[in-house]
């Protein structure tokens, strides 16, 4: 036995020599750079190796111009033949790394020093491998190591990548930057392949509480950061004036034209069509083109893009109509985003010689383009619509998806709660085959270090599923809790990077709304056991102690270190990047951009909605009136044996319901987020399909419905005529089923579409709550 364990254990030794052996050490390392790379690339890339190294290993590297007998990392063009006499690595004459933006990045230990070969194939090129070596290089503490196995020659297969850093006041954290936490965040996104920066320059609300420096000094900023990186600058320029006003029309061309020729660079600009703006595209496209020429005249190079939002199919219709009677040459693409056709039909239809972008939303949770599914009502009502929300896996999901169908993409974006997003965006960009998990520990050995990278990426996947269905269901929350609280501990020196200080608030946050949303549905069941007991101890008596039951939830002091933690870590990322969670306490633009902090302790029962109620019922003249209406409320989710209730939207609430919905939140946003409507009515589905099965078959059975505006049931295929039909919020309607439905045991419900189409989404017909009730 003996023998045996000394065996395993010289077996295990020279596995870990023989990995060690594997990094090569440029601790000592000099930069070697091509005298090919001009200026402003030059000073700006060797400014970035020696500042992010410093950063990470607080070694100052020396910049060299003729070899010497040091370590070598050596920044050079693919066409180079040497490097300070030094030959370059033989590369394949289909190498990616000749390509527009390939690089290569390999290690060559054959000579008297190592040299570490970072190969562009342009200047973008050796920028991008200057990323693969940030990403993929063990730094630490006087220490540059790197796998001398690791090689690899890449050429991104998409032409546009980027993501959309607009300067305004409704972002959540980048209207508090100044230049330098800009050029950060850019060089950043920068060294994860991203190739392209689209601002939002021409907005005329007043300046934020948080802006350091005017927008047209922050536009001309961005401009040259972008100019200096080498990357492509594009501007997002609505019109919001009425086009077909000749004079605001000549008014509007001139504006844009003033702004084109103070812009020190633009490569693209991108009009969204009619969101914002309600201008007919008969009216967009001569304007289009004579903005073109006035971009043209400052910036020769750049594009014009536009996209289809907001558009009717007749406006559509008439887009397409002038590119077959014009073929503009002024029009370089087509942008799809938010409320535009879909993107494979936009494809299909447009003329070849133009190009197609996708304007992705991967920065909201709902509400938006790709609302996160299966999220639980909890989370929606509190976490709201820009929260920390690194969903790596489902973002890379939507990038297959749709990439193929497109040039490229820059993304949409309100603040920094999205970055692993949009770094996933940008790695799929590059290559769509790479691995997610693979990224992520890319991520996590960027801004935290190689030692806690694997941990961090196994625990952002954790925190992804998080938010996948009922939280009553879902034991990981507590998990993923403790596996960050852990992180937390042992990793103080990270306590102030504020890509951290997000990922342990999401745990913290998380973890907070499940535990209250299980003790105050506790609550509210409680609360309706003492309503059902209205006529023996009075209507009064039992609606006062039905409310001080479910208020509760509002006077205890459960779990308040975890809320205090949650407020701690909203005050450190107002600190560390000008993150704003509160409207009230950080002066956030409004409750929806992500003022987590002010729905920390929002109602996760009914106790608003049932406070309202009771004065409604105190105001009924007569007795049995408020004890039948007390017998609704306090039966509403436990309709008797026999009978079902399903809540269409709430993943736990809606076992019987077959469709999902598209959007977890309150779609209404009435009060600002803080509706006392019942949570039920805060979601809904417009046409649900719900299966029942195991009916008794020779019982009677009515449908009721809660909902608005109108609601055409069907059921197993027909349409069924209501014995009682409100329209208003929240009301009632009723259909009784004839027995043939329910002599097989089981019925299917289904919903037309009534014509709404001349009203606007919020106004269309809503179902919030299925019965079936056993007669």
């Amino acid at each position: 036995m003996k023998k045996l364990v000394l065996a395993l254990f010289i077996v295990l030794f020279a596995n870990a020599i023989s990995s060690q052996a594997q990094l090569v050490d440029f601790s000592n390392a000099h930069i070697h750079v091509t005298k090919e790379l001009k200026s402003p690339y030059r000073e700006t890339y060797i400014r970035l190796i020696q500042e992010e190294i410093k950063k990470r290993t607080e070694l100052n590297l020396r910049v060299q111009d003729q070899s010497d007998a040091m370590p070598m990392i050596a920044l050079a063009f693919a066409t180079d033949q040497n490097l300070h006499g030094i030959p370059l690595p033989q590369l394949p004459k289909n190498s990616p790394a000749f390509a527009k933006e390939g690089y290569a990045f390999s290690i060559d230990i054959r000579t008297k020093r190592p040299i570490l070969w970072l190969i562009g194939g342009d200047e973008r090129g050796i920028l991008y491998s200057l990323g693969e070596f940030f990403r993929k290089a063990h730094l630490s503490k006087n220490k540059i190591v790197v796998d001398k196995k690791y090689e690899v020659a890449v050429s991104p297969l998409y032409t546009i990548r980027g993501h959309q850093l607009g300067y305004r006041n409704t972002a959540n954290s980048w209207d508090a930057w100044d230049p330098k936490q800009y050029e950060q965040y850019i060089l950043d996104l920068a060294l994860f392949g991203t190739n392209a920066i689209e601002n939002i320059p021409m907005e005329d609300s007043p300046l934020g509480p948080h802006m350091k420096l005017s927008r047209e000094e922050m536009n001309v900023k961005l401009s040259q950061i972008c100019q200096n990186y080498g990357l492509d600058y594009w501007v997002w320029t609505p019109a919001v004036v009425d086009l077909a006003d000749e004079a605001k029309f000549k008014q509007e061309v001139l504006k844009h034209a003033e702004f084109y020729k103070r812009t020190p660079k633009i490569d693209g600009v991108f009009f969204p069509g009619g969101d914002p703006g309600s201008n007919h595209p008969k009216y967009v496209l001569p304007f289009l083109k004579a903005i073109s020429a006035a971009l043209k005249s400052s910036h020769p190079a750049a594009g014009m893009w536009v996209s289809l939002q907001g558009f009717s199919d007749e406006e559509v219709n008439c887009f397409y109509e002038y590119l077959e009677k014009y073929q503009p040459n002024w029009l370089v693409g087509v942008v799809t985003g938010p409320s535009s056709p879909d993107l494979a039909s936009t494809r299909f239809r447009l003329p070849k010689q133009y190009k197609h972008r996708h304007y992705p939303d991967i920065t909201h949770t709902v509400r938006c383009q790709y609302p996160t599914e299966n999220w639980d009502q909890a989370f929606a009502l509190t976490e709201g619509r820009e929260v920390s929300n690194p969903q790596p896996v489902y973002y890379a999901k939507i990038h297959q998806r749709f990439a193929h169908l497109t040039d490229g993409s820059i993304a949409y974006s309100d603040g920094v709660h999205d970055d692993i997003n949009k770094v996933v965006w940008s790695q799929k960009s590059v290559d769509p085959s790479k691995d997610v998990r693979e990224v992520l520990v890319d991520y996590a050995r960027f801004f935290f270090g190689h030692q806690v990278s694997e941990k961090v990426a196994d625990g952002i996947l954790a925190l992804e599923r998080n938010w996948v269905g009922p939280v009553e269901e879902n034991g990981g929350i507590e998990t993923t809790f403790s596996y960050w609280t852990n992180l937390e501990m042992q990793h103080p020196t990270l306590k102030n990077n504020w890509r951290w200080q997000q990922l342990l608030l999401r745990a913290y946050y998380d973890t907070y709304i499940k535990r209250r949303k299980i003790r105050e549905q506790k609550l509210e069941q409680q609360a309706n056991l003492i309503l059902a007991k209205a006529s023996e101890i009075g209507v009064l008596q039992a609606m006062d102690m039905a409310l001080a039951k479910v208020n509760e939830a509002d006077n205890a002091l459960e779990n308040s270190e975890i809320r205090q933690k949650i407020i701690t870590y909203c005050d450190a990322l107002f600190t560390s990047i000008g993150l704003q969670t509160s409207v009230e306490k950080y002066r956030a633009s409004g409750a929806e951009r992500g003022a987590i902090l002010d729905f920390i302790d929002y109602p996760l029962n009914n106790r608003w909605w049932l406070a309202d109620e009771f004065e409604k019922i105190k105001k009924m003249p007569k007795v049995e009136d408020q004890l039948a209406r007390i017998a609704v409320i306090a039966n509403w989710e436990n309709p008797g044996v026999g009978s079902f209730y399903d809540n269409v939207s709430d993943v736990a609430k809606g076992p019987r319901v077959t469709t999902r919905t598209d959007d977890g939140t309150d779609v209404l946003w009435e009060e600002n987020g803080k509706s006392r409507r019942r949570l039920s009515s805060q979601l809904y589905q417009n046409f649900p399909k719900l299966t029942y099965v195991d009916l008794d078959p020779n019982a009677k059975y009515s449908i009721r419905i809660s909902g608005y505006g109108e609601a055409l049931l069907r059921v197993d295929g027909v349409r069924i005529a209501p014995t009682l039909y409100q329209k208003g919020m929240g009301e009632f309607k009723e259909f009784q089923l004839s027995p043939q439905y329910v002599r097989d045991g089981k019925i299917d419900i289904s919903f037309d579409e009534p014509e709404e189409s001349h009203l606007n989404w919020r106004q269309h017909s809503k179902v919030f709550d299925v019965w079936l009730l056993k007669n």
